[in-house]
């Protein structure tokens, strides 16, 4: 019944969208997927100073404003398994979302939203959920260690959300989809500009429903149902430009879910966020940067038959930020910087009375950017980080790294080392995960180490880029879970230990091209192969989402203006994994450990975007096209059923009333 309704839904939606054609008068933007790859676009995240695109020493994934929209993605999770087949996100314990990029899992990878961390984590992994898609200007995703200039947990590479500000006089978008499993997504952006002053305000409401993916009379399943429940999120960011050298930014965020676990308990998490900034153009050659942040990640559960709300976790993070950078004459750049961050968790898993503790981190660090000629470049970093708990840990981290190019062929070549402090968590945790079984922190764990070789050849000319990249890691004391034990009272336990080392090759090769044809055509191809290879020593267990050897993304679009009012997208995208063998944990007596073997699938996505104006955008897709669904649910499955028929709209009310000059 409710599959049919979405027939009928989708049907009359793509009416509207031919019967709509000739009701506007608006000229629409031609730059879809027509227009060359742009190599100009400034990216921070690699070097923490604005360079372009095609000028990062360090290779550097690029996800822009139009491939966020074109993607219609739901959430992160959605996005990068769409664009990068190296990641994948998998159910744990809880149904709490575990992170893969390329052998590096949860607190490896740091998430970044405006260069500022997120409070909270769960099974080692920030909530991906409280991430709003609307909100997003762009993605930039630097693998490798990058610890040099980012610090603890940035041990395989940093992802760097970059939120949008403020661009127009005034500017209204409404949106909207539905898929299967009554999910709905409801969102809008408006934003202000008058001036020196301009305000982006983004609010978005998610809902889906619970759904069975294995009978409770089927064997091997790791987990039988899929808990759905509802976000609610509204992010504001105002910026300030008194004068032409300074400009302002003050940010504040809230955020709301609630999952539905069981019939009398919900699970609720809440976040509270804000921050200011301040950036000073000294002068041509000076610039000074300032930053201050909150965030506060409340995890709670509700009791519905009582009406209270049981707080089980809070985690709060104040953290300070400031960086000076000075170009020389020669044009090479001279990067200082120091931060603070004090660290607060509060919950009832700890095994000591206090119910909380606070870590403070403290460090220092400099990059020197060297030109030399117009062909080379060597960039080099060092960085000292000192953390208040583990009796003074602290740390000192590095990097080096040379870009040559030549014409439309650039070179990359370097080394970074990498560390992960230990969680307070990981530290001083005691709790009942489930049935008899307890986590168990460990106060004697080492920070998590690492040396990081990249090499990286890519050439981009007019309307073609190809890129191949190689990659290898060595981890030492890389922190994981034991296998579980059986302590002095019969009770079972994990305890986080320290692997003596673990090693990580990869192999990245993508190509992208772009045909201009005749009559309003055009064609993007983008093909994207990752081989990822793992070695870990014995003695602890194999994570949740170990990575698969091989993984292959392949997107098509094809692209037709048909008027200047009118044009369509239709796009086949495909995602290709590979089998991977793991040992989990078996959830009845006597807690052992067992062998599971995790199929290869593959999962295609048919869209159809149809662009009205200059103002609307609808979109139609199927996913899971050859309706794939797993034998067995284990927490590496895709948690499909079968084909998905989403549909969605956005509207650019602003431009609405737009005519052609």
């Amino acid at each position: 019944m409710y599959r049919s309704i979405h027939i009928k839904y989708i049907f009359l939606l793509s009416v509207m969208v031919f019967a709509g054609v000739k009701t506007h008068a608006d000229v629409l933007d031609t730059d879809t997927i027509m227009s060359p790859y742009d190599m100009s676009e400034l990216v921070i995240t690699a070097t923490r100073t604005p360079r372009s695109f095609k000028d990062t020493p360090v290779l550097t994934r690029l996800i822009t404003r139009k491939d966020i929209e074109q993607a219609d993605a739901t959430d992160l999770r959605d996005l990068l398994q769409q664009e990068l087949p190296s990641v994948e996100f998998t159910y744990s314990m809880n149904q709490k979302l575990n992170m893969n990029v390329g052998g590096f899992a949860g607190q490896s990878v740091l998430i970044l939203v405006d260069g500022e961390r997120l409070a909270g984590e769960t099974m080692e992994n920030v909530d991906f959920s409280r991430i709003d898609m609307n909100n997003v200007e762009r993605i930039e995703i630097v693998r490798g260690a990058q610890s040099a200039l980012y610090g603890a947990g940035a041990v395989g590479g940093v992802i760097n959300i970059i939120t949008r500000g403020a661009s127009e006089p005034w500017q209204l978008n409404l949106n909207a989809r539905l898929a299967d499993h009554r999910e709905q997504r409801y969102g809008g952006v408006f934003g202000l500009k008058q001036g020196s002053v301009g305000n982006m305000l983004d609010m978005q409401y998610t809902s889906v429903d619970n759904y069975t993916v294995c009978l409770d009379y089927a064997d091997d399943c790791e987990f039988r149902r899929v808990y759905g429940g509802t976000t609610f999120s509204m992010k504001d960011k105002l910026q300030y430009t008194p004068i032409d050298k300074l400009r302002l930014t003050a940010r504040a965020g809230y955020f709301f879910k609630e999952m539905t676990t069981d019939v009398n308990i919900y699970e609720r998490c809440r976040d509270f966020s804000g921050g200011l900034r301040a950036e000073y153009t000294i002068s041509d050659r000076d610039y000074l940067e300032f930053s201050a942040s909150y965030d506060q990640y409340d995890k709670s559960d509700f009791l519905h038959l009582w009406g209270t709300d049981v707080l089980d976790y809070r985690n709060l993070q104040m953290s300070l930020r400031t960086m000076y950078n000075r170009t020389l004459r020669t044009k090479d750049i001279l990067s200082v910087g120091a931060d603070y961050m004090r660290d607060y968790l509060q919950t009832y898993q700890f095994a000591d009375s206090h119910g909380h503790r606070i870590q403070y981190n403290a460090d220092l660090f400099a990059q020197y950017d060297c030109f030399l000629g117009k062909r080379w470049e060597i960039i080099g970093a060092a960085r000292w980080d000192y953390f208040s708990d583990a009796k003074g840990m602290s740390q000192l981290t590095g990097k080096i790294a040379a870009r040559y190019r030549y014409d439309a062929l650039t070179l990359r070549a370097g080394y970074a080392s990498g560390f992960r402090a230990p969680t307070l968590k990981e530290k001083y945790s005691y709790f009942n995960m489930v049935g008899d079984i307890y986590i168990m922190g460990n106060e004697n764990l080492l920070a998590e180490r690492s040396h990081n070789l990249h090499l990286s050849a890519e050439y981009a000319w007019n309307n073609y880029n190809l890129s191949a990249s190689l990659s290898y890691n060595d981890v030492t004391n890389r922190i994981t879970s034991a296998a579980p034990q059986q302590g002095s009272m019969g009770e079972y336990y994990i305890q986080y230990i320290n692997l003596p080392n673990a090693q990580v090759l990869g192999v990245d090769i993508l190509a992208q091209a772009r045909w201009r044809l005749s009559s309003g055509h055009g064609i993007k191809a983008r093909a994207n192969y990752v081989f990822t290879r793992e070695w870990l020593s014995q003695g602890g267990m194999t994570p949740y989402c170990p990575a698969r050897p091989h993984s292959f993304n392949l997107r098509l679009d094809w692209d037709k203006q048909w008027s200047p009012r009118y044009g369509t997208t239709l796009s086949v995208l495909g995602r290709i994994l590979s089998s991977v063998d793991y040992d989990t944990m078996q959830m009845d007596y006597p807690f052992a450990l067992r062998h599971v073997h995790n199929p290869a699938y593959t999962i295609w996505k048919l869209q159809l975007q149809n662009r009205i104006g200059k103002a609307i955008r609808l979109n139609l897709a199927l996913d899971n096209v050859f309706n794939y669904a797993p034998e067995v649910y284990y927490f590496n499955s895709p948690v499909t059923l079968g084909i998905n028929l989403m549909a969605g709209i956005s509207v650019d009310v602003e431009r609405l009333w737009e005519r052609k000059r």
